[in-house]
């Protein structure tokens, strides 16, 4: 029986399990959580995720476990057929998991402050000081990248595949990248783009497009 995935398209911690899942090639139930009728809230949601979020995961066996970090690199460890993903190399290892923490204490962070209250409503552009917020991690992100093509060194880690859920959202609607400015980012997102397992992306990044610009449209 394939592994069970709570998911909510638009997320981009959800599209970063879907794209690990196509480029380990592990087959999954995909069960979309309504978040207009507060699913995400209900008791039989709340005791798999007491954290009411998306994506969470429930294996085979029952084991259940949330948040798009840990689920990639329990998925990896679990079902890929090497470990080129997430190396067991400590080393490697570290550099991976040190790419993860910028993405969710860093980059992530800065994608929520300015989204959610757009999708809460009110909120109609960005402010300057958001926008510099960006350009500080894509200058961070155009460092990492300074002589590898990927962001933990020269291989494709899950690193790679959290960061461009979030950066092709930040791309692709609110702040776009200069490819003279951050030439090292725009290259790599290029890659990324590139890649078959990139396609588990994009029907959740078009949803996102379209919610993010409806609101800002709106009176």
């Amino acid at each position: 029986m394939a592994p069970t995935l709570y998911l909510h398209h638009a997320s981009p911690p959800v599209r970063a399990v879907l794209i690990t899942t196509k480029a380990i090639g592990l087959p999954i139930t995909e069960k979309e959580v309504n978040f207009a009728t507060s699913e995400n809230l209900s008791p039989e949601y709340l005791k798999m995720n007491p954290q009411h979020t998306v994506p969470t995961l429930v294996d085979d066996d029952g084991f259940t476990i949330w948040d798009s970090h840990a689920i990639i690199t329990y998925l990896v460890s679990k079902y890929a057929k090497n470990d080129a993903l997430y190396p067991k190399d400590l080393k490697k290892r570290a550099v991976v998991d040190q790419s993860l923490h910028f993405e969710s204490g860093v980059v992530f962070p800065r994608l929520a402050a300015i989204s959610w209250p757009i999708i809460r409503g009110g909120k109609k552009s960005l402010t300057q000081q958001e926008m510099d917020g960006i350009y500080e991690a894509y200058g961070l992100l155009e460092t990492f990248l300074d002589g590898h093509e990927w962001v933990a060194g020269d291989f494709i880690s899950v690193a790679d595949y959290s960061l461009v859920s979030i950066i092709s959202s930040l791309n692709y609607i609110l702040v776009p990248i200069d490819s003279l400015k951050y030439p090292n980012l725009d290259a790599w997102l290029k890659r990324m783009k590139g890649r078959p397992e990139y396609a588990a992306n994009l029907k959740g990044l078009e949803d996102y497009s379209i919610i993010l610009k409806s609101r800002m449209a709106s009176a």
